[in-house]
């Protein structure tokens, strides 16, 4: 069914990029072409193009919600990662404690084949 809604939506696509391009352009647009009027030419009667223009500018909108609630039906509360399939890495055994020379007051390294914690140094 979200094939078909994708299909009709495409189509509806194509067909309302012909439609507005058929049209005949107004002179008004962005402030060029020349031809007065604007506010004071009054509203021209709607052409058969322009009621095929809002036709399928309705349906592409309906379709376009249809696709939203598709999606997010499919979503399902799943995260990308989820879908990767990838584990996170498991905690290393041993962790190598971080020691600076020459530091003072710092902490001191675990004694050799020690895995205690670091501990302050008494100085």
């Amino acid at each position: 069914m979200e094939n078909v809604v994708l299909i009709i939506h495409l189509l509806l696509a194509l067909g309302l990029i012909a439609v507005v391009l058929m049209q005949r352009s107004e002179g008004g647009g962005l402030g060029m072409g020349g031809g007065g009027g604007g506010a004071t030419a009054g509203r021209s009667s709607a052409t058969a193009l322009g009621k095929v223009t809002w036709i399928l500018a309705i349906a592409f909108i309906c379709t376009s919600m249809t696709l939203t609630i598709f999606a997010a039906q499919n979503a399902s509360g799943t995260s990308v990662i989820d879908r990767l399939g990838v584990t996170a890495p498991a905690p290393s055994e041993s962790v190598p404690s971080p020691t600076v020379p020459g530091l003072t007051g710092g902490l001191l390294p675990p004694a050799e084949g020690d895995n205690a914690p670091l501990v302050p140094s008494a100085d």
